[in-house]
């Protein structure tokens, strides 16, 4: 299986100089794609090509030719899923327009190469027939598998982004039982297996670090905006940003890799095979007018999209299938006497007597819907299990 690992690196001054470099001249690659594309279809009325925009681009940069080949797959992975997404109606979707300064520098196949002690080595191809001499860099606790892909990239500091090979197989499916799975912010997860069983997922750590990560950006830029742009305390200020935004991220990305790997843990408990989540793509931009800054504001620390992402592959390699529902009434609708109602507590009562918990009276909902097409009652139930991984 491909996995990705990110790998700190040391240099000399010279070498961590041409690296940054290389970064500015795979912006230059990424701009005259902008270009290039822009004026073949004014004249020929039709999109650029793979091979005709590597074609263009082909040895005019101090780069290895798959590093450039890097760059326009990229750009050409960007329009091609922008337009797939204009097609689907989404009117938000825009083709990549904007220029950059810097972008990360990818080095594939035979463009490094890894010794035992460390060292790597990425080429720079050839420059009028003669080799660029490769840049070197040495790097510890590099993952034990086949390395495919190395790519540069920045977070307060350069490190190295790995994709590699760890030789390990995808868990075959077999199926069993399925759950269903209502997102939310104070519950990151709360699922409902049909046998009865039901875990709820706390985010309060998640929403803990939104709020610290809030409260410092805004002391900063309190004090950033006494200053005179540009200055050296303005700089410094900055910087200090940066480093809050980088740190963050890393606690935020190490508490959602925690929260899915202990709900795919307890799916294996409980011997799921299918695991059905309830969509809440559209949430923001659905709220009556009124309602939406309130609203804005809590979604704002709700990263549900990684979330999906992370369960999506964790699911995946466990051998338990992953599909999405529209979860629209699930958490308003009784299963019961099919009433609406909007819940303001922890608790979903309706006048007939049903009652449960709110986010897993979602999730039961989320799998009726996807199991018989409609909000049904389950008549098995037991006490939900509380879990704090992070």
């Amino acid at each position: 299986m491909y996995r990705g690992q990110k790998v700190r690196f040391s240099a000399s001054k010279d070498t961590i100089q041409q690296l940054f470099a290389c970064n500015r001249l795979s912006a230059e690659v990424w701009n005259d794609c902008l270009q290039e594309a822009k004026n073949y279809y004014l004249t020929h009325k039709k999109r650029i090509n793979k091979s005709q925009l590597q074609a263009l681009l082909k040895g005019k940069y101090r780069l290895h030719s798959q590093s450039i080949q890097a760059v326009c797959h990229k750009y050409l992975f960007a329009r091609d899923n922008t337009h797939k997404a204009i097609q689907k109606g989404i009117k938000t979707a825009c083709y990549p327009y904007k220029q950059k300064n810097h972008f990360n520098t990818k080095w594939v196949d035979k463009a490094f190469t890894i010794s035992e002690n460390g060292k790597i080595t990425l080429s720079l191809g050839t420059q009028v027939g003669k080799r660029v001499p490769p840049l070197v860099v040495y790097a510890k606790n590099l993952p034990k598998g086949t390395i495919k892909e190395i790519e540069l990239c920045y977070d307060n500091g350069l490190y190295l982004s790995i994709s590699y090979d760890d030789g390990k197989t995808e868990v075959s499916y077999t199926q069993a039982h399925s759950a269903g799975v209502d997102m939310g912010e104070i519950h990151t997860l709360a699922s409902f297996c049909e046998n009865g069983e039901s875990v709820l997922l706390s985010g309060r750590k998640l929403r803990s670090l939104h709020r610290l990560r809030n409260k410092k950006l805004r002391e900063l830029q309190k004090l950033q905006s006494r200053c005179k742009k540009g200055s050296r305390q303005w700089k410094r200020y900055q910087q200090a940003k940066r480093y809050i935004l980088s740190k963050s991220e890393r606690q935020l990305r190490d508490a959602l890799h925690k929260t899915t790997k202990a709900f795919v843990d307890w799916c294996r408990q409980q011997s799921v095979s299918d695991v059905i989540i309830g969509d809440p793509e559209g949430v923001q931009r659905n709220q009556k007018k009124k309602n939406r800054k309130k609203v804005n504001q809590k979604l704002s620390n709700w990263s549900f999209g990684k979330v999906k992402a992370y369960l999506q592959y964790k699911c995946q390699t466990n051998g338990i299938k992953v599909s999405f529902v529209d979860e629209a009434y699930t958490s308003q609708t009784c299963p019961v006497c099919k009433r609406r109602k909007k819940v303001t507590t922890r608790n979903y009562r309706c006048p007939c007597g049903y009652v449960s918990h709110r986010d897993i009276h979602g999730a039961k909902n989320i799998l009726s819907k996807a199991r018989y097409g409609s909000f049904e009652p389950w008549k098995v139930e037991n006490i939900p299990t509380y879990l704090r991984p992070a």
